[in-house]
């Protein structure tokens, strides 16, 4: 049974970025659904002084956030080799930050948890990948983030 467990957080990884790419179909379609979402949001930030935040050409537009989650999703998929454990941290990374504002936004925003009235699918799967996201980073990747931290450092460093 232990044997099986060290597979635990690449299967994490790999459902993470299942659902990172199955977003991308309706993000990058311009799918109506994702139209009301970002659309809500968007009417919520002209609410606070920023409208277009949220727009098509905005900097959290669908598209950003898209290419956000797709390079979650390679970073989590390309980490699944093992000398490649710390892009893996990276997507848990890029995921988290990504997650993070999705289940603020459906919390705290007029978005709502069930904006496309599909039982709250959206915003479990969001649960799912922030949870999925803190225990990669928290427990299990956690060395293969410092060596990620330690990579960009030495990359940034001045020569």
């Amino acid at each position: 049974m232990t044997r099986y467990l060290k597979f635990i957080p690449d299967l994490m990884a790999v459902f993470m970025a299942v659902i990172f790419l199955d977003s991308l179909r309706y993000k990058f379609a311009d799918d109506p659904k994702t139209q009301v979402i970002f659309g809500l949001l968007d009417g919520w930030a002209g609410t606070l002084g920023a409208p277009g935040l949220f727009g098509h050409a905005g900097l959290f537009s669908q598209f950003v956030i898209g290419g956000v989650e797709l390079l979650a999703a390679v970073l989590l998929l390309t980490g699944l080799h093992p000398r490649y454990k710390h892009l893996q941290a990276g997507g848990a990374l890029a995921g988290l930050l990504v997650m993070m504002g999705a289940v603020s936004f459906h919390l705290f925003t007029p978005l709502g948890i069930d904006p496309n009235n599909d039982g709250a699918g959206l915003f479990v799967a969001a649960c799912t990948n922030l949870a999925f996201a803190v225990l990669l980073l928290a427990v299990f990747r956690r060395g293969a983030l410092m060596e990620l931290a330690r990579r960009v450092a030495a990359v940034l460093k001045p020569s």
